[in-house]
């Protein structure tokens, strides 16, 4: 017969042992439970360390210049590299081997030249679209009020070259206007062309909303409805031989980000 005093006894060694197997459980040698939210936080993603190498189209200077600082202030060790011109000339220069981890164009045309040569390491996303606007010194001497003012007598125009999105994008819009001009100038991307308005050596020039409002404080904006007709997709791909393809992929994620898209819609881009 078990005593009141022995049953007491095998009771508290049932505890101690049921609480010790629980113990057991919830060391640092065991498997989480299933449905433990731990369990996910515990694999951390890449270091990102060393340069990644962007190739972008001009009318993104500002903004990107911006997003790479944030970005590297977010991963420590890591240097954003950046090479900023025409969308055409960085294609070519992509396709031709110049190392680089990330190309954004101003165009899915010039994105087009790299995902046909095979350089793009996977499908390239829009990020962001942009628009013309008729950029005039300050105060519109020439008081350009429309995109027909462009073609009247002895006014100096600058455009971008044909072969670049800004370019084909004037071509579209001056298309749908009915307008017809010779440029005293064609640049090869649309910081070439927003100097000569700056420097005074054209009346006008037809570049992005976003030049326009990045350079105010010396240059003055005319919007024109024909604009809406040559409206320009951004695309954006880390690219199959880059050099730090873990930044770059990393890099290609930032931009699309909540924190990225803000920045980029303030410059005046559009949301794609």
């Amino acid at each position: 017969m078990i005593t009141t005093t022995r049953r007491t006894a095998v009771a508290a060694a049932a505890v101690i042992a049921l609480a010790g197997g629980l113990t057991a459980c919830s060391s640092d040698g065991s498997k989480p439970a299933a449905g433990d939210s731990s369990a996910s936080s515990t694999a951390a993603a890449p270091k990102l360390s060393g340069t990644v190498t962007v190739f972008a189209a001009a009318s993104l200077k500002e903004s990107f210049t911006a997003l790479g600082k944030k970005f590297e202030a977010a991963h420590p060790g890591v240097t954003v590299k950046f090479n900023f011109g025409g969308s055409s000339a960085l294609a070519q220069s992509i396709v031709s081997g110049a190392p680089a981890d990330v190309f954004a164009a101003a165009s899915t045309k010039t994105m087009k030249t790299v995902t046909d040569a095979k350089a793009a390491g996977a499908d390239p996303k829009v990020f962001v679209r942009n628009t013309l606007e008729i950029a005039v010194p300050k105060g519109n001497p020439k008081h350009i009020a429309a995109l027909k003012d462009l073609a009247g007598s002895g006014l100096k125009v600058a455009l971008c070259a044909k072969e670049v999105p800004c370019g084909a994008a004037a071509v579209e819009a001056l298309k749908a206007g009915g307008v017809n001009l010779t440029p005293v100038t064609l640049e090869q991307d649309v910081k070439g062309a927003l100097t000569k308005v700056e420097l005074g050596e054209v009346d006008a020039s037809l570049v992005y909303r976003t030049d326009v409002k990045a350079d105010a404080a010396k240059i003055d904006g005319v919007d024109f409805p024909e604009a809406a007709k040559a409206v320009n997709d951004y695309p954006i791909a880390a690219l199959t031989k880059a050099p730090n393809a873990t930044a770059a992929a990393a890099f290609v994620e930032y931009i699309q980000s909540a924190e990225a898209q803000q920045v980029l819609t303030a410059a005046g881009f559009q949301a794609p």
